[in-house]
């Protein structure tokens, strides 16, 4: 059934004497099973709130937010979040930190290992199980966080910019390890992003948000996460004419909506 925003806006609450904050207004959105959704906006547009609203995090002002047929009142075990900062435990080893959703959730020892061995495996984790996440390049600590959302077998992985702490090349590699896990896993992706060719590849789906009050005001179908996975190349598929044209589209778009904020 997938997710559903019907309509939803967020207004912070007057402090201070300043005026209330209208972060997000009418949103409308669908993600069906197996989509990879990506926003897109100029900061302050209401991206990340969006996600919070996914997550649980927030309850929206109007509106509502549906999962599979039920209304998303709180945090949940049907969505993981992977942040920016991959929020590991730096005391703990890789295969500890992966399980430790699922302990919090009660799993005993035997069924913990089990589901995150296969995940671990998966984004090529397996000969570091034993290390401290500490000693742990960023791009792996990374892969750490993603590893650790999996393992709880959510109905959507939501990720807030996930890939801007990394270097180009690593972020690159990165991308591709996502997609490749997204078509393994089938789950529902929901990502933010600040990187427009990072967007257009990955996404099925690309959302642009306005400046604030966050609004959806562009909306793309894409091909391009397809083609790489049924075995295009990264660098064909970016450097091809429809993805160049598109990608100087969105840029049009997001440079004008950062002009308005200035």
């Amino acid at each position: 059934m997938g997710l559903e925003i019907r309509n939803a806006s967020i207004v912070y609450p007057a402090s201070e004497g300043d005026a209330p904050v209208e972060a997000l207004k009418g949103i409308d959105l669908r993600m069906e099973n197996d989509d990879f959704v990506v926003a897109l906006g100029a900061s302050g547009c209401g991206k990340s709130t969006l996600l919070n609203v996914i997550a649980g995090f927030l309850a929206p002002s109007t509106g509502e937010v549906i999962l599979d047929g039920e209304s998303i009142s709180g945090p949940g075990a049907d969505r993981s979040v992977v942040f920016q900062k991959h929020a590991l435990l730096p005391w703990l080893n890789v295969i500890d930190n992966v399980t430790f959703g699922l302990k919090l959730q009660g799993y005993d020892t035997e069924t913990r290992n089990e589901a995150a061995l296969e995940f671990i495996k998966l984004l090529g984790l397996t000969e570091f199980i034993h290390a401290p996440v500490y000693k742990l390049s960023g791009g792996m600590q990374q892969r750490v966080g993603i590893a650790r959302a999996l393992a709880c077998d959510p109905k959507i992985l939501l990720m807030d910019e996930p890939l801007g702490a990394l270097d180009a090349l690593t972020r690159e590699k990165a991308q591709e390890l996502i997609l490749r896990v997204w078509n393994d896993t089938h789950k529902s992706v929901f990502l933010i992003t600040h990187s427009v060719e990072e967007a257009i590849f990955m996404g099925t789906k690309l959302i642009v948000m306005s400046p604030r009050p966050g609004r959806i005001t562009y909306r793309f179908d894409l091909p391009f996460s397809r083609q790489f996975l049924a075995g295009h190349s990264a660098r064909d598929v970016k450097s091809s004419h429809e993805f160049i044209e598109l990608r100087e589209k969105v840029l049009e778009i997001v440079f004008a909506d950062q002009e308005e904020t200035v």
